[in-house]
């Protein structure tokens, strides 16, 4: 491999895609995103994951996303593209895609609607492993995708696939979590997401897991990167349970409705570029949207911000 594989730790932003007034992807709104989040303390970025919207994007939009996007983060923020598509010579075509134009990763999750078995999502995930020489993230959520990634799956690829380097895991079973750090032994970074309905920031942390694959820190990066840091004394775990409780409100209006929907709302109210969803997705009603400038506003983002 040329260079050292860059692993996630920390506060790791998975992105909107922002959209111009017609609705086409806003390339200088996505620069304003990265400088935002490289300004305020997060990690890495995740480009086209689920909050990106990617099944509503054309191909051609996500290959001219990764190239004019991956050369702008060097040097400013590692940036790993979701790269995920309904077969896997078109996931492996878009990963090498991905490694050409300089991407630090790639971020794969079982092809939705299909619903391998468990030895073919296997032999997916390590067929795109192998086919590209930078990091590889797998993205863990049944609740998109129907399948689960099962512990031993894992395993299996940290074993088999070097350049596997995180693995983010949005399922409400902290015991997978702690078969995947015991299984692994340190070679993956184990990552959680923030839903609040799942919980699953403080047990991740707990067990030893290396920080969030978050969707507040669209919002809130210097927040959510101070909760994501991997605990190494007591002052810190102090200090996370203090923030996490602090900020539960901010992560509750987040996933107040289906990702990105909320997201996306909020962060067009702070004043960042967003634009809407594309359809069938709607925009959140007014009464949510009202609850969520209320919170906003509780937490004084636009002025810690500078933001209009």
């Amino acid at each position: 491999m040329s260079k050292e594989l860059y692993r996630p730790k920390g506060s790791w932003v998975a992105l909107i895609t922002p959209f111009t007034e017609k609705g086409a992807v806003d390339m200088d709104g996505y620069k304003g995103l990265i400088d935002f989040q490289a300004a305020n303390g997060t990690s890495a970025l995740l480009i086209m994951g689920s909050t990106g919207e990617p099944t509503l994007l054309t191909i051609e939009e996500r290959k001219s996303i990764i190239k004019e996007l991956a050369p702008y983060c060097n040097g400013k923020i590692p940036v790993f593209f979701g790269v995920t598509l309904g077969s896997t010579a078109a996931t492996i075509d878009l990963a090498r895609y991905a490694q050409e134009n300089g991407a630090d990763g790639v971020v794969i999750v079982p092809p939705p609607y299909t619903c391998p078995p468990k030895e073919a999502v296997y032999q997916y995930l390590k067929s795109v492993c192998q086919s590209v020489d930078i990091a590889v993230g797998l993205y863990n959520n049944p609740a998109r995708v129907v399948v689960n990634v099962d512990a031993e799956s894992i395993v299996r690829l940290a074993d088999e696939c070097p350049n596997l380097v995180a693995d983010k895991e949005a399922i409400p079973d902290v015991g997978q979590l702690a078969s995947v750090i015991d299984g692994t032994e340190g070679r993956i970074s184990l990552l959680c997401c923030d839903s609040p309905a799942y919980g699953l920031i403080i047990p991740t942390l707990g067990l030893g897991g290396h920080g969030t694959a978050n969707v507040t820190g669209n919002i809130a990066p210097l927040e959510m990167a101070e909760i994501s840091r991997p605990w190494e004394n007591w002052e810190m775990v102090t200090r996370c349970r203090e923030i996490y409780f602090d900020i539960l409100p901010l992560m509750e209006a987040v996933y107040s409705a289906p990702n990105p929907i909320a997201t996306k709302a909020m962060v067009r109210l702070i004043g960042l570029p967003a634009g809407y969803c594309r359809a069938p997705l709607p925009d959140v009603p007014a009464d949510t949207l009202n609850a969520m400038e209320a919170v906003i506003e509780r937490f004084d983002l636009k002025n810690k911000y500078g933001l209009r």
